[in-house]
């Protein structure tokens, strides 16, 4: 079996006359951390609404293949059953629904009872603040407690393939840390992760590889402790 979980291979994404996403290549194999790093605007998050078919109407061409089969015409909830997540830019999470009934959404593709209260307790021990607000309606929390439960929701349905766009944008250093911290740890579990992001240090110094995208374009592509010295990196998007 290949170790390739996913490949992008000559994707393009049009919006009426404006030309999102001009081509590119890009892939993830088994166990990797993969960034994908950019300025806003570069074309990073309809990459991944490209990959899990959530865009709205526009012009898509190129092939998508996960675990060797092609996604084209793939439902986006099917994605779950396929053990494929997304935590989206914003978060997204049920606003009038409860943390813990978030949680268990992101359970709705299980049977196993024993497992989901094992991993729901996981994830209370990981995040503490979301134990203690587990009854509190998901719309009330903060931005770090929102990108908290969103990270848990997704992981919540094992998956192998693991999508996660700007999970530190707009919060605060600390909370940063702590989001930092878990995409780390779930990587190290195993969890094939794709992290679009635009703290590109941050990104890079947690995975073991990167792209860089421009103007619908991958400009770069490398090992990441590599394009934490690039200078071209290092001018770009770490301010050095």
């Amino acid at each position: 079996m290949s170790d390739n979980v996913l490949k992008v291979s000559g994707l393009k994404v049009a919006y009426g006359g404006i030309k999102a996403v001009k081509g590119i290549d890009l892939e993830v194999n088994r166990g990797e951390l993969v960034a994908l790093i950019g300025a806003n605007g570069a074309g990073k998050t309809t990459t991944l609404k490209a990959i899990t078919g959530t865009l709205p109407d526009c012009k898509v061409e190129g092939t998508v293949s996960y675990q060797g089969t092609s996604l084209k015409g793939s439902k986006s909830f099917h994605l779950v059953e396929k053990k494929l997540a997304m935590v989206p830019e914003g978060r997204g999470v049920f606003t009038r629904m409860t943390i813990h009934e978030n949680l268990m959404m992101g359970a709705y593709t299980r049977n196993d009872q024993a497992g989901i209260d094992a991993d729901i307790a996981k994830w209370y021990d990981t995040f503490p603040r979301l134990k203690e607000r587990s009854t509190q309606l998901a719309g009330t929390l903060s931005g770090g407690e929102q990108q908290m439960l969103a990270m848990a929701r997704a992981l919540m349905s094992h998956p192998e393939l693991l999508l996660l766009d700007e999970p530190s944008m707009g919060l605060s250093p600390i909370m940063v840390e702590k989001i930092f911290e878990v995409i780390r740890s779930v990587s190290q579990q195993g969890v094939t992760i794709l992290l679009v992001e635009q703290n590109a240090k941050l990104a890079l110094q947690a995975a073991h590889r990167g792209y860089v995208m421009d103007s619908g374009l991958i400009t770069m592509t490398g090992n990441a402790a590599d394009m934490l010295d690039d200078p071209r990196v290092k001018a770009a998007y770490l301010g050095e």
